[in-house]
């Protein structure tokens, strides 16, 4: 199990305590130092049966910036919004847990930590 994280994340220590709490055996991965690569957040993106869009920050200053509200959301776009959230990773919705099963979750509430640690 890998947890995507950003330190200075509420949601992100707040899931770390729990993983610990559960006695879980897991990967911290901080994902802004360690930048996840296209292949890798399209691994991802499988894994959580997302698109890239699902999990884009967009209110994050590189997202307005980039003008990602305007983008569209389909099959032609899909591309352009991996490169973003590689070249941009504060873009990239966290935590994020790979669970042993395979999946993901986005992993923003306690029960969603939970049901990583249940796969």
């Amino acid at each position: 199990m890998e947890i995507w994280i950003n330190p200075a994340c509420s949601k992100c220590r707040s899931a770390v305590k729990l993983l610990d709490a559960e006695g879980a055996d897991y990967t911290v991965r901080r994902y802004l130092e360690d930048v996840p690569s296209e292949d890798e957040i399209r691994g991802v993106l499988d894994r959580l049966g997302l698109e890239p869009w699902d999990i884009t920050r967009t209110q994050e200053p590189a997202a307005k910036e980039l003008g990602v509200k305007d983008w569209p959301r389909d099959a032609s776009a899909r591309e352009r919004w991996i490169k973003a959230l590689a070249e941009h990773p504060k873009l990239i919705q966290r935590p994020i847990i790979t669970a042993d099963d395979g999946t993901a979750v986005v992993a923003r509430t306690d029960e969603a930590v939970r049901d990583a640690l249940s796969r």
